[in-house]
């Protein structure tokens, strides 16, 4: 059971944070490890109650104070908070910025934090630090704030999570992240989402990719190059196609047309190391081997997951339901061949289950996203 504080004010309730009380106790002069110590104490007093006002909350702190002596920090902190208009965050480089609580959201997503809990988190935060008074912060003040509330709130994971992805954000180190997957997958408005939440800018799809090598080397040239992953099979000449396994077919035709997209891939992925520039890389193209590919002295982090849809009647409903949203995707076209984009999907998913690669299901999208981002941390 968490105990409530009641906003003597306006009455309204939240959850107890001692995070924030350690910042109001810092700003009013006292040391970090007695900060902690006394927010520690005043929890444990509060935390058989149901409900405790602010008034009483800072009653305790107040008398905690006398009781130890601290009577530089107890005129500081008797002073009431006046709440600020803004709060300024002042960052490493100390650049100033007003607090976002848009842009703090995302980055609790990025962590691997639900949208619903992100948007309850930043409010809880904001909300009280508008009330302890709080005017500026530095990013690694706010940064352990926010670790406390999701310590607090969410749990022990939450806020390893966090800290992980903040660890990563100031190692400076590119994230490449390869998205593989067959037709009807949702490769496209997963990657649009996550390059959002992720606040990745560089995207690339291995179709486009596809579309300029077309351009450039003509059908009689190499006609596995101008046909569906899934067709790329009827142009390898093969002795007795009727008598291989369609499956076998199937994955050699892929695989030549994957090894022709992985120089172009792989030089997509070369210049985001060279500019140390985060990209996402979708597609049916991206096997797993690209990731062994990379320059044996980048310090990239590159993740590699793959996305499927596991039941046949689902992928047949998304192939339709393309063809109403977007009817230049010729949907018919893949209804008629759904066996065979259903055979190389089973190719797509053994080939990364061989290379112990993540297959995301991608039956729920919302969590199909907090599965990949978890990929991303590990």
């Amino acid at each position: 059971m968490k105990t409530v504080v009641i906003n003597s004010r306006d009455h309204s309730p939240a959850p107890f944070l001692r995070g924030i009380m350690i910042r109001a106790l810092l700003d009013a002069g006292m040391s970090f490890e007695d900060a902690l110590n006394l927010a520690a104490n005043i929890r444990d007093q509060v935390a058989d109650k149901d409900s405790v006002s602010t008034s009483q909350l800072r009653k305790m702190v107040l008398a905690s104070l006398k009781k130890n002596e601290q009577i530089d920090v107890l005129e500081r902190y008797s002073a009431p908070p006046v709440a600020p208009s803004r709060i300024v965050v002042h960052s490493q480089s100390q650049a100033a910025s007003a607090f976002s609580r848009g842009q703090h959201i995302r980055y609790l997503q990025s962590s691997g934090v639900r949208p619903e809990d992100a948007e309850r988190i930043t409010s809880l935060l904001y909300e009280q630090m508008l009330a302890a008074g709080i005017k500026d912060i530095s990013s690694g003040q706010l940064a352990y704030l926010t670790y406390l509330c999701l310590l607090d709130e969410l749990g022990p994971q939450a806020a390893r999570q966090y800290l992980a992805w903040s660890e990563y954000q100031r190692s400076n180190r590119p994230l490449l992240l390869l998205i593989c997957g067959a037709v009807g997958s949702g490769k496209s408005s997963i990657t649009t989402e996550l390059a959002h939440r992720l606040d990745i800018v560089r995207t690339q799809s291995t179709d486009m990719l596809r579309e300029v090598m077309r351009t450039i080397i003509p059908r009689k040239l190499l006609p596995v190059l101008h046909c569906s992953s899934f067709d790329a099979w009827n142009t390898i000449p093969v002795q007795d196609k009727k008598k291989r396994s369609k499956d076998l077919l199937i994955a050699g035709g892929y695989r030549s047309q994957a090894e022709l997209l992985s120089v172009a891939c792989e030089a997509v992925l070369d210049r985001a190391v060279r500019e140390n520039s985060p990209i996402i890389l979708e597609g049916v193209h991206v096997y797993p081997e690209l990731v062994h590919r990379l320059p044996k002295k980048s310090d990239a982090i590159a993740v590699h997951v793959t996305l499927a849809v596991l039941g046949k009647q689902q992928l047949r409903s998304r192939l339709r339901g393309r063809g109403a949203n977007e009817p230049l995707r010729q949907a018919r076209r893949y209804l008629h061949k759904l066996d065979s984009i259903w055979r190389l999907q089973a190719f797509l998913v053994s080939e990364a289950e061989r290379n112990d690669t993540p297959v995301i299901p991608n039956d729920d999208k919302e969590a199909a996203i907090f599965q990949i981002i978890g990929a991303v941390k590990k």
